[in-house]
């Protein structure tokens, strides 16, 4: 499937991000996946209550080691009603290998309940128009 990838962030692998092999642990993998998608998200439904709703099926093709650096690239395909549905793909930037590319990851947007609540777009922004000011009361002073 061919995804605009509008959103590509960097990460360096440290030795934290490491199993017991002394490789890319997939769990710091995913974490960073998830956390760069949730911030994305974030900026296309221009609020700050999204939740992971789903992942597709995760294979792993490469790794990486410390002191590698990985491109995360995302890219909205999909705005529903409540949710956005994107697309990621990790790389190594130095070995130009692939990691993994999952085909499917969902937010949702939520209200205070925790209940699924409609956002109200249907395209994707490639600047930050979407993000919601904080009003003066929640400003950090």
């Amino acid at each position: 499937m061919a995804v605009d990838m509008h959103y590509v962030t960097l990460k360096w692998v440290k030795p934290e991000d490491l199993n017991a092999r002394g490789t890319l642990f997939g769990g710091s993998l995913l974490r960073w996946i998830d956390e760069e998608a949730g911030i994305y998200s974030v900026l296309q439904l221009g609020t700050q209550s999204v939740v992971t709703k789903y992942m597709s099926e995760i294979s792993f093709e490469s790794s990486a080691v410390v002191g590698d650096m990985i491109e995360l690239s995302l890219g909205a395909f999909e705005f529903g009603r409540t949710s956005i549905t994107l697309r990621a793909e990790a790389n190594n930037v130095f070995t130009k290998a692939k990691i993994l590319t999952i085909e499917k990851i969902v937010f949702v947007n939520v209200d205070e309940n925790g209940r699924p609540k409609p956002h109200g777009f249907t395209d994707v922004t490639l600047g930050r128009d979407r993000i919601p000011a904080k009003s003066d009361d929640e400003a950090v002073t």
